[in-house]
């Protein structure tokens, strides 16, 4: 992953020089590295939660504008992701539950007050989790493409094949599903991107996630706090029996939007729109 590595080092460059810390926490015997901004805004923390074979980068493009609605923006990398390496006790990488308890383990160490978490994929069923166990540490849900939606067995079943990597025509499949419009360099990567896509932690997640640890109805309807889900139009990726599971079991306050022109990762592709979304919900929940 020479070129991708190169890319995540010029890229991590790119928001220093505009202000962003780049630190690392000692959070369960692993460092785990985060992005640290100071905002000019009134509204709480905001913790972004990156999804599977992702990292902290993926947020790049939308730091910056939130910072403007928001006191502080912080983006971990997960344990395993970005630069955070795999904790010795684990080296063969981290499920979703073990990723979890990092999260709130960064909680816990930095953050450190009730923050609006922003959560895209596996990092928004990670998100709505969290509120659900350790609701001292969620103000508001943002949950953009979520997975773990209780779909059936079948769909299931077809998600977790699709996420299974081997060659380059199998990155290049994955690659389009998760986009509106897929950018050509991102086609041109291939190579690079199964590597990403086959790293120990993506394996560990695929290896330990089971059909029986997929969201319960009683954890969707428990949520107190605001919530905004966010489903990409164009979503390719998640099955859609997932959007019929969050509409039907969310609590009643909550707000559903399908977005024209979203993939599974607007904040990498419509950066400007998706800012609009969050602190519009923002506005309307007196964040």
């Amino acid at each position: 992953m020479e070129l991708l590595s190169a890319l995540h080092r010029a890229l991590r460059r790119y928001l220093v020089l505009r202000g962003v810390a780049s630190s690392v926490a000692p959070i369960d015997g692993c460092p785990m590295h985060y992005y640290d901004l100071r905002g000019t805004g009134t509204g709480p923390p905001l913790v972004l939660v990156h999804g599977l074979a992702s990292s902290a980068n993926a947020f790049y493009k939308v730091v910056h504008r939130l910072s403007r609605r928001f006191s502080r923006v912080l983006v971990p990398d997960l344990p395993g992701n970005g630069f955070s390496p795999l904790p010795s006790s684990a080296p063969d990488g981290l499920g979703p539950r073990r990723q979890l308890e990092y999260l709130k383990g960064f909680f816990r160490a930095v953050v450190q007050e009730p923050a609006f978490v922003v959560g895209n994929s596996l990092g928004g069923a990670m998100t709505l989790t969290l509120a659900h166990e350790t609701p001292e540490h969620v103000r508001a849900i943002g949950l953009v493409s979520p997975a773990g939606a209780r779909v059936s067995e079948e769909r299931f079943a077809e998600l977790i094949r699709s996420l299974h990597v081997h060659t380059n025509a199998d990155a290049r499949a994955l690659t389009r599903r998760l986009f509106h419009r897929t950018p050509v360099a991102a086609l041109l990567l291939a190579g690079e991107l199964r590597k990403m896509y086959g790293t120990r932690t993506v394996k560990a997640v695929l290896r330990e996630s089971s059909f029986a640890d997929l969201l319960e109805p009683a954890q969707v309807q428990s949520l107190s706090q605001p919530t905004l889900l966010i489903w990409g139009k164009s979503e390719k990726l998640l099955p859609w029996e997932g959007i019929d599971f969050f509409r039907q079991h969310l609590p009643k306050h909550a707000e559903v939007h399908v977005v024209e022109g979203f993939g599974h990762v607007p904040q990498m592709e419509r950066p400007a729109e998706l800012v609009r979304h969050l602190v519009g919900f923002a506005d309307r929940s007196g964040l």
